[in-house]
């Protein structure tokens, strides 16, 4: 069932929380940022095809590699991120979206406002993280 949105929705406490319109809107908002991800990507890879990369001048070559590295790291953020972003899409049409994967609770609109690709709870969030730090500490 599509749920149309007015262009001024915002999520609001004071409704039920993950209703059809929620979901619609972060649907919309996932959607979106994907895109510009994609289309970011997009960019880059035609900017790479179009850049001279036989440079006469060892430093300008250098510098040239080096740029385009960093463009290719970004890209690659990009990427897991959209993946990222789909799983979120995912659990939406699974009806998860919003709710932690730790403990079933409610995520938040602010956080999700936010985050829209969360899947915990602040407080759980921070105990995972707090528990990977000790993992990693004990190594």
């Amino acid at each position: 069932m599509a749920v149309k949105l007015a262009s001024s929705y915002k999520p609001s406490e004071n409704e039920k929380y993950m209703n059809p319109k929620q979901l619609e809107y972060f649907r919309q908002k996932l959607t979106d940022w994907r895109k510009e991800l994609i289309d970011e990507s997009r960019e880059t890879i035609d900017h790479l095809r179009e850049e001279n990369w036989h440079e006469p001048d060892i430093s300008d070559r250098a510098s040239l590699e080096t740029d385009a590295g960093v463009e290719l790291r970004t890209r690659n953020r990009y990427l897991k991120l959209i993946e990222k972003i789909n799983a979120a899409l995912a659990r939406i049409e699974d009806g998860t979206y919003g709710y932690c994967e730790e403990t079933g609770e409610e995520i938040g609109i602010k956080r999700l406002e936010a985050r829209p690709i969360a899947t915990m709870t602040i407080e759980a969030q921070e105990r995972h993280e707090k528990l990977e730090k000790q993992y990693v500490e004990e190594e």
